[in-house]
């Protein structure tokens, strides 16, 4: 099992750098191919104009999304020169409320997408929408890239978060070829349950389940010290030089996660390495 179709999409100038190298690199490695979509964005959000507002500065917004889109793609070209030649750049353009459809019809072939952390200072509004839409129209995995992050193609540990849930075990299969890659895979499990039936062995099911697949594997079982699940698993991360961690996205609803917080946000907004993510 191997990635042979990787996806990205570059919407900014400042970020094409660590998310186009990234993606490339992961594509060298597994000797896939490269597709990028180098999109300009309307950024006005619906409602902003009145009815009948001035063609001629609706206009002015389209032009300066499709100049945009250019700059982009033509940054990007120049990115990949030296990856060889699996690789395609296609320009286009969105207002913002269609970006997720534009998204998830290109993405939706894709065996995984590399896409940039979605919350940060200077990030586009538009990174949030992007990654959803991978995540939940077009059904694949994310890997998702903090801007400042030495592009590598495969981190030496690797920290999965389990939790039993279908999202982490969905990630887990998703993840396998860079998992068999690793050097060391800790399997962190925090305040396993007390009652149930993995809670004389947590992980270990999943743990021969990685093992047979030939994943050097290590159980760490944790205590939730912090108030956050999130802020626990990015310490035992910074403990282990960990290069990457695999978990499941949203097991609430992305209504409840916006509004209340939730492990999926707060790894995307703190993390300082790249977070491979399913639904």
């Amino acid at each position: 099992m191997s990635y042979k179709t990787i996806f990205t999409a570059v919407t900014d100038q400042a970020i094409v750098d660590s998310t186009v190298e990234h993606a490339a690199a992961v594509a060298d490695w597994m000797q896939a191919h490269l597709d990028v979509l180098a999109f300009g964005v309307d950024r006005t959000q619906t409602g902003y104009y009145y009815a009948g507002a001035n063609a001629m500065v609706l206009q002015e917004t389209l032009n300066r999304a499709t100049e945009e889109s250019k700059t982009l793609a033509a940054k990007t070209r120049k990115a990949l020169t030296r990856w060889g030649d699996r690789w395609a750049v296609e320009e286009g353009v969105a207002q913002l409320p269609d970006i997720g459809r534009h998204v998830a019809l290109r993405a939706r072939f894709a065996d995984l997408a590399v896409l940039p952390k979605p919350y940060g200072d200077d990030h586009g509004i538009e990174l949030e929408p992007i990654l959803e839409s991978a995540l939940f129209e077009a059904q694949v995995p994310a890997l998702i890239v903090p801007d400042d992050v030495t592009p590598r193609a495969q981190p030496e540990r690797v920290v999965v978060a389990w939790n039993e849930s279908p999202e982490a075990l969905r990630a887990i299969r998703a993840a396998l070829p860079l998992l068999k890659g690793a050097s060391r895979v800790n399997v962190v499990v925090i305040d396993p349950p007390a009652h149930g039936p993995n809670r004389s062995d947590p992980g270990g099911m999943l743990s021969q389940f990685l093992s047979r697949h030939g994943v050097n594997v290590e159980i760490d079982v944790l205590s939730r010290t912090l108030p956050r699940v999130s802020d626990v698993l990015l310490r035992h991360v910074a403990d282990l030089d960990a290069g990457m961690v695999v978990m499941g996205a949203y097991g609430h609803s992305r209504f409840r996660e916006a509004i209340l917080g939730g492990a999926t946000r707060h790894m995307l907004e703190l993390t300082p390495v790249p977070v491979f993510m399913a639904h």
